[in-house]
């Protein structure tokens, strides 16, 4: 029970830091922090979460990233179905403290977007379901060979949590303007429920194309991390 209170901890403070900086502080007049300020709040709450729970279990705070470790040989099956549910109910109980801080603001309307993910119209950018559908499986594969290199037991000790915060940064700065960048279903999950119509409409994608992207991103660190066995006499 603490890992699973662990992973719904982390998981509350990644969408609040992440999605509470788009909703709260991205656009905010004059001293808005923008694309930027929003990709770099999601890799601080990884970071922070890493070095705070890691050790609890894990921090996975993201069930791509259990199904991709799980699928690397670094995470039991039988843990799989709790983690992920105590990654959603952080991810909406997060969503909830943020909306009722949100609506707090005159002129809050939750069907602007709250963050939520979205591909064709919602789309920041106007990106066909196509390119979210690629943007987010290849983004989750490198998210993947990220965690799994730099937490392999031959990776230099204690850096983990920073490389992966960093990586976590360079995947929104590269993919929020296709689809407001997911890669976690979670997080998707935690604002789309309160956005509704089309938020839950598009929410498909951002469950199935994160664990597409996690499956391929451990197969291939397992084909290229592989340790090479005792050579064969010729």
């Amino acid at each position: 029970m603490n890992r699973y209170g662990a992973e719904f901890l982390g998981t509350f403070w990644l969408v609040l830091g992440g999605c509470g900086s788009a909703v709260l502080a991205a656009a905010f007049p004059q001293v808005g922090i923008g694309l930027h300020g929003v990709s770099l709040a999601f890799g601080l709450t990884v970071l922070t979460m890493a070095y705070a729970i890691g050790h609890i279990s894990g921090c996975h705070l993201n069930p791509a990233v259990s199904i991709g470790l799980w699928a690397g040989g670094r995470f039991p099956a039988k843990d799989l179905a709790p983690y992920i549910v105590a990654q959603v109910l952080g991810g909406i109980a997060a969503g909830g403290v943020l909306y009722v801080i949100a609506s707090g603001a005159a002129g809050f309307e939750v069907a602007k977007g709250f963050a939520s993910n979205g591909y064709g119209a919602h789309s920041p950018g106007g990106y066909s379901l196509l390119a979210a559908l690629l943007t987010e499986v290849v983004m989750t594969l490198f998210f993947l060979l990220v965690i799994l290199g730099a937490t392999d037991k031959r990776a230099p000790a204690g850096f983990a949590p920073i490389a992966i915060g960093l990586a976590l940064t360079l995947i929104h700065l590269i993919s929020i303007p296709v689809t407001n960048t997911s890669v976690n279903p979670a997080r998707s999950t935690g604002v789309a429920l309160f956005v509704g119509g089309w938020a839950i409409g598009q929410l498909w994608l951002f469950w199935i194309a994160p664990i597409g992207g996690a499956l391929l991103g451990a197969a291939v660190y397992r084909l290229i991390a592989e340790e090479p066995g005792p050579s064969r006499p010729s």
